[in-house]
C-alpha cells in the first residue's frame, strides 16, 4: 500500500511535467492531487498508521514536558556562556604558553 502511495505522488510529478504546455493552476492541481492522493493512500496503510499513533504517542509526551521559566532559562544561558569565556581564556593561556615553551625556551627564537 506504500508502493501504491509513492505512485500516486510520483504520477502528480508526472502529470506536472507532462501538462507543460497547460496554465500554471492546471500543473498545479494535478501536483497537489497526485501529492494529497499519495500521502492519503501512505498514511492508511500499516506503516502510516504505525506513523500516526507514533506521532500521537509523542504529542503526548511533549505536552507532560515542565519547560523553564524565563528566570532559568536566562540563568541558564549566562551559566554557559560564562563557561564558554572562561574555557576560551584557558585555553588561550594553555596555548600561548605552549607556544612560549616551545619557541622560546626550547628553540630559543625570539
Amino acid at each position: 500500500m506504500v508502493a501504491a502511495g509513492v505512485l500516486l505522488v510520483l504520477a502528480g510529478f508526472v502529470g506536472f511535467f507532462w501538462l507543460g504546455g497547460q496554465e500554471w493552476y492546471v500543473r498545479g492541481a494535478a501536483l497537489a492531487i497526485g501529492v494529497v492522493a499519495g500521502v492519503a493512500v501512505g498514511l492508511l496503510s500499516a506503516p502510516g498508521k504505525g506513523f500516526i499513533a507514533f506521532a500521537k504517542d509523542s504529542y503526548k509526551e511533549v505536552r507532560k514536558v515542565v519547560w523553564p521559566t524565563r528566570k532559568e532559562a536566562t540563568q541558564t544561558t549566562l551559566v554557559v556562556f560564562a563557561f564558554v569565556l572562561i574555557m576560551a581564556i584557558f585555553l588561550w593561556l594553555s596555548d600561548k604558553s605552549i607556544e612560549w615553551m616551545i619557541f622560546s625556551v626550547i628553540l630559543g627564537w625570539k
